[in-house]
């Protein structure tokens, strides 16, 4: 399986024929329809055990769980999650761009096994967050989206379009950074205040007030 998934990976999924994979596998094509009756059905296996090796789904559920009251530690952890690759991660990535230009059920199909419910399980979250007066009030499920957006399309222009060649980054430090950002628009002025990191306005305010003062 793991032949048909460097295959696919380099030539997309029309790109890819069924005698090729066999070909490089040594085995008669018969005996890969006898497993999987069709490519779809070999490409979807594919996707499957790749999106379930990672444990990618469970590890976000427990941060989420066990975040406490710390938002920059939980939405650091998140994207260190998605931004953390290994060779596995980077052929599911390209599989998955194929998908969506190449086959749109497929694609449809991935989305709603599997991203939706991280989208789903953050905006829980998000919402929570909202109701104890922590975020800004803001659609929870866009709010989701926007972070998991500047996290994806991060690793997008590092790995698919080949930026890493050229500029790397500590994934620790993109983590940290992009919860940062994300967080400065989504606290509320009173988690501000109690602690939660200052707004620019607050501490500009702050040392104004301070050269009112030495003037005097």
């Amino acid at each position: 399986m793991w032949i048909a998934t460097g295959l696919f990976a380099d030539k997309g999924f029309q790109g890819t024929t069924t005698r090729e994979i066999a070909d490089r596998a040594g085995v008669n094509e018969s005996l890969l329809f006898r497993h999987f009756p069709s490519k779809e059905k070999l490409y979807w296996t594919i996707i499957k055990e790749l999106s379930r090796a990672r444990g990618r789904r469970q590890r976000v559920k427990n941060i989420l769980a066990q975040g406490g009251d710390d938002d920059v530690k939980v939405f650091s952890a998140i994207a260190r999650e998605f931004l953390v690759r290994t060779p596995r991660d980077r052929e599911l990535t390209r599989l998955l761009w194929f998908t969506a230009l190449e086959n749109h059920t497929l694609s449809e199909r991935f989305f709603h096994n599997y991203v939706a419910e991280y989208y789903e399980a953050l905006a829980g979250y998000v919402r929570g967050r909202i109701r104890e007066g922590k975020f800004r009030k803001v659609n929870p499920l866009i709010a989701a989206r926007g972070f998991l957006g500047m996290v994806v399309y991060h690793f997008l222009i590092q790995e698919l379009f080949g930026a890493e060649k050229y500029q790397r980054f500590d994934a620790n430090d993109v983590a940290a950074t992009m919860a940062s950002v994300w967080l400065g628009g989504m606290q509320s002025s009173a988690a501000h205040k109690n602690g939660n990191g200052s707004t620019n306005g607050s501490s500009n305010s702050n040392h104004l007030r301070s050269r009112k003062k030495s003037r005097k």
